[in-house]
């Protein structure tokens, strides 16, 4: 099969697809190794003003159907995290549904779901005490849904926060009522520019220092730490020093296979949103990490590491274009619309550069399908077929 693609100076090249599907077998039972979130994204009502702006409108029968496809892999879902546009179109409204419509969804095959806690009911800056209040609105939401808590940072706290101690004030207070073990997480500025200088500095030195201190001081309700920095020297470092007990998910899309696989000090979980488009990749690593196969391991992620780091270019909160429109590639949603708009936030020739890339990977289920919805893309933005 051929097409004409764009190359990343939008010059028309003709592309044939080299890659196999990839043929592994579906593992439904959770890795014993290690433990794998995958950060979902939600699928927009097309039907309905998903125009910047606009309260989101979501197609639920899509959005849940990817849940279960992430389920039946044998992976947890983070949901309503920054992959489900928490921040960029998805606001607290639509955010509440989606925690309950998941957390019944989980409850009725068995699956694990942690979903993000924030503070995004709120515009612009507020007392801390008012940042505490959001927040116990959120959790509470999501402990009722039967979830696991993902403490996510908070644009609010950012803007309001003067130093260290008003982290700690916020997060030790949300820490002591919470219902069971949370997560807490850590999303740097490359994925949300409004989160510069978080617990307390832009030196990430001692940033980490004032997080460590407050994940060491209430680690008897952290389950783990989220870290989502691309920094993997600076993460392995960050879960050596956590306290026993802790799990260190790695957040870091660039350098996972390397992160998960660890070393003689330990390794890291995963959360990550690139486990949305590599499920089945994903899945089937984890499973041959828990019979010690690292070769096959590592002869599985690797192919995915491309796509990865070109889904995830910078500017890297943009990087929801690239995981709907390979979902839509791979036949999970009927159409590459997204809310807010944001569908537009990624060139054409980005888009055809995944489409290379997930082909090499053997992420393209249906080559037929998928060759034909990027020509029906390609041919309506005036590039001839």
């Amino acid at each position: 099969m051929t097409l004409t693609l764009l190359d990343a100076e939008g010059r028309s090249t003709p592309y044939r697809l080299v890659g196999t599907p990839l043929d592994v077998t579906v593992h439904r039972d959770a890795a014993r190794s290690r433990v794998g979130y995958a950060a979902a994204h939600v699928v927009a009502d097309v039907r309905a003003d998903n125009t910047p702006g606009r309260p989101a409108v979501l197609d639920w029968d899509a959005t849940l159907a990817f849940r279960h496809h992430l389920w039946r892999h044998g992976l947890g879902v983070a949901d309503a995290m920054d992959t489900a546009q928490r921040g960029m179109g998805l606001d607290w409204a639509a955010t509440a549904e989606l925690i309950r419509r998941s957390g019944a969804e989980a409850a009725s095959v068995g699956g694990a779901l942690v979903c993000g806690a924030g503070t995004d009911q709120l515009p612009g800056e507020h007392s801390l005490d008012v940042i505490g209040r959001a927040y116990t609105e959120q959790l509470a939401v999501i402990e009722d849904a039967g979830a696991t808590p993902v403490i996510m940072a908070s644009r609010a706290l950012a803007a309001t926060a003067i130093g260290p101690d008003d982290y700690a004030s916020v997060y030790g207070s949300l820490l002591k009522q919470v219902r069971g073990p949370v997560l807490l997480h850590w999303l740097g500025p490359m994925f949300d520019p409004a989160l510069a200088g978080y617990w307390g500095s832009d030196d990430l030195d001692r940033a980490t220092e004032s997080f460590l201190a407050i994940v060491t001081e209430h680690a008897e309700v952290i389950n783990g730490v989220k870290v989502s920095l691309l920094d993997a020297e600076r993460e392995v470092a960050l879960r050596r020093r956590l306290p026993e007990g802790v799990r260190c998910y790695t957040g870091d899309d660039f350098h996972y296979p390397e992160l998960i696989l660890g070393d003689d000090h330990g390794h890291s979980d995963a959360l990550l949103g690139v486990f949305d488009p590599i499920a089945p990749s994903a899945s089937a690593a984890l499973a041959a990490l828990d019979t010690g196969d690292q070769d096959a391991y590592q002869r599985i992620l690797r192919p995915t590491v491309p796509l990865a780091r070109k889904i995830f270019e910078a500017p890297t909160f943009h990087y929801k274009t690239g995981i709907v429109f390979l979902a839509w590639l791979a036949g999970h949603q009927p159409h590459f619309t997204m809310v807010a708009g944001m569908q537009s936030a990624r060139s054409l020739p980005h888009l055809c550069t995944l489409f290379r890339l997930a082909d090499e990977a053997g992420l393209l289920p249906d080559p037929d399908q998928a060759t034909r919805r990027m020509r029906l893309l390609l041919t309506t933005a005036g590039i001839p077929q």
